[in-house]
């Protein structure tokens, strides 16, 4: 069906964009963009305990050049679980996630370093040797991370992480001592 209003609107965007007025900024090019499974299983000295420390994670990685200087941006998610067993007693912690890692905002300083503003959203739980979650993290965290870039901007293989902090936080964040953690639930 022939829709006036239709036909204006893409008179008057037809007619700004071809003397540069209202154009899109350019669109971001896709890099890379795959999909991985990673399992381990080793034997490991931690918090005084020898622990099997077995993995299974699941995620996507997608990475992307954006704005005019091709700053690179990168999503990525995680799910699955991370989990230690105490050797001596057969007890086991687990921690099952869910996350998304996104960077909101690369800035190149002109310096040789790289600003770079990144979010972590998700949920992490730990369970105990029963099964019963004893610890969660579900929330939101932002990071302010400047990066050595370099000398490449456009290339993050050679980045160098200089300084990190965390710029808001939301959500309990339960989980702030590992070693404590593991001495109470399978120690």
């Amino acid at each position: 069906m022939f829709s006036l209003r239709r036909f204006c609107a893409v008179v008057v965007v037809g007619g700004l964009t071809a003397f540069g007025i209202g154009a899109a900024p350019a669109a971001a090019r896709v890099n890379d963009h795959f999909q991985f499974h990673d399992t381990s299983s080793e034997i490991i000295e931690a918090c005084g305990l020898t622990l099997r420390f077995d993995v299974d994670i699941r995620g996507m990685l997608l990475e992307q050049s954006r704005g005019r200087d091709g700053l690179v941006y990168f999503t990525e998610t995680h799910h699955g679980t991370v989990s230690w067993t105490n050797v001596a007693n057969g007890l086991t912690m687990t921690e099952v996630f869910n996350d998304v890692f996104k960077d909101l905002k690369v800035t190149d300083n002109g310096d040789g370093t790289l600003t770079l503003v990144q979010m972590r959203s998700g949920a992490d739980y730990v369970k105990g040797p029963d099964g019963k979650i004893e610890r969660m993290d579900p929330g939101t965290i932002r990071f302010d991370i400047l990066l050595d870039n370099g000398g490449t901007p456009t290339d993050p293989s050679d980045d160098e992480v200089l300084d990190f902090r965390v710029i808001k936080q939301t959500g309990p964040n339960e989980l702030v001592d590992f070693c404590a953690d593991i001495h109470e639930l399978i120690g």
